[in-house]
């Protein structure tokens, strides 16, 4: 069976809308009919559908959010001993969103086709990463499926809550920087270049910072365009510069040369691969495996190369904490841990912990940055309003003393 998408009108006229397993859309319009309905369109959101949806970019992917949500739900199902087809019809139910509840039961319906979650999963790679499809198919594998998806639901929850919360940090900055922008290129644009032709017309010799002012009115009014375009441009060419795998492989590596960059990147590319490695080794996933989905989550290219590295130097024999301490830029209480854990036969709990101490960091660091960038931004604004006063003032106080 094949999950269908459709719109219909009831009885009373209104239009209403849904997702129906059936076997063909001429059986899921039967089928509406059935319940009364008035089929007005029909469409398919089987895997076959998905996959030539994606080749032109339109399928909408879960949202991190979402992803939170059904893993959680599911989890819960399954460990109700729930059978998985049940499980995700009942969360293909609860879900508010129609594209997500397509979704879902496009996944259910390949596994009511015989296919395992994993691969059923990996018909939406936008929604659902490797990690996700590993660990769950080290579930399937080990029959220990619910508590994979306890697991992987912890992970993303406290992964949404670590980028929520960062999200937040930000959001006072970036509306102060808005708010700055919007001030003075509103005194520029509007009420300085007034003022400055008062001073231009009584003729008196206007100090440099005046003159200053009067030449960056007349180019703001006369070129904003310009400036929009340049700012562009600008954009369009660093994301093409950091699109060449060279170009991006030296700014990944300079990263890890900039004084305060260095310690963020360090400690979030951390994070991000020791809580990959904690959830898939915990998972039953072997260790070589685990660190190659590791070093694929990880989003600096250089640092991404030496874990890579890592992974066929372990795969030689070699013992992790030694081969991490080759790549050269881990934390040094990550490979402290990463080593108690060898030793003692809790790796997956040390990186485990080692994963929420980086995560705090990298937290603790960005809430640092925002907290000194708000008094930055207003000392910035101050000074910027300050300097436009004064090119103004002056001359007018000079005015003042000519009468």
């Amino acid at each position: 069976m094949a999950a269908f998408e459709y719109q219909a009108l009831d009885a009373s006229g209104r239009t209403k809308k849904g997702v129906i397993e059936a076997d063909s859309a001429r059986h899921a319009r039967s089928l509406l009919r059935d319940q009364t309905l008035v089929p007005t369109k029909v469409s398919i959101t089987s895997s076959q559908e998905v996959k030539s949806s994606r080749s032109l970019s339109f399928q909408r992917h879960l949202g991190h959010l979402d992803r939170v949500l059904f893993t959680r739900q599911l989890a819960t199902l399954v460990g109700s001993s729930l059978p998985i087809e049940a499980a995700l019809a009942a969360v293909a139910e609860q879900a508010d969103k129609q594209y997500v509840k397509g979704l879902i039961m496009a996944i259910r319906s390949k596994v009511l086709e015989g296919y395992s979650l994993a691969v059923s999963l990996g018909d939406h790679t936008g929604s659902f990463d490797p990690l996700y499809r590993a660990t769950v198919s080290a579930g399937e594998q080990s029959g220990f499926l619910d508590k994979v998806l306890e697991n992987l639901a912890d992970y993303e929850e406290r992964q949404f809550a670590a980028t929520r919360n960062v999200e937040m940090a930000m959001i006072y900055p970036a509306v102060l920087l808005l708010m700055a922008v919007l001030i003075i290129s509103g005194l520029m644009v509007y009420i300085v270049p007034d003022m400055v032709n008062v001073i231009v017309d009584t003729g008196q010799e206007l100090p440099w910072f005046t003159t200053v002012l009067i030449a960056m009115t007349d180019f703001m009014a006369s070129y904003w365009w310009l400036l929009i375009l340049l700012a562009g441009a600008s954009l369009a060419l660093t994301r093409w510069l950091l699109s060449q795998p060279t170009i991006r492989l030296r700014w990944d590596r300079l990263k890890f040369e900039m004084p305060l960059v260095q310690r963020i990147t360090r400690s979030a590319n951390a994070a991000r691969y020791t809580n990959t490695l904690s959830i898939l080794t915990r998972s039953g996933v072997p260790l070589v495996e685990a660190m190659h989905i590791a070093s694929g989550v990880v989003s600096n290219h250089w640092l991404q190369r030496a874990l890579t590295e890592a992974t066929q130097r372990v795969s030689e024999g070699i013992s992790l904490h030694i081969s991490l301490a080759k790549v050269g830029q881990m934390p040094p209480m990550l490979l402290h841990m990463v080593a108690a854990g060898e030793q003692s036969g809790t790796l997956d709990t040390m990186l485990g912990r080692v994963a929420d101490f980086q995560q705090s960091e990298v937290e603790r660091v960005v809430s640092t940055m925002v907290k000194l960038f708000e008094p930055l931004m207003l000392l910035l604004m101050g000074g910027v309003v300050l300097f436009i006063v004064m090119a103004i003032l002056l001359p007018m106080l000079s005015m003042n003393q000519l009468v």
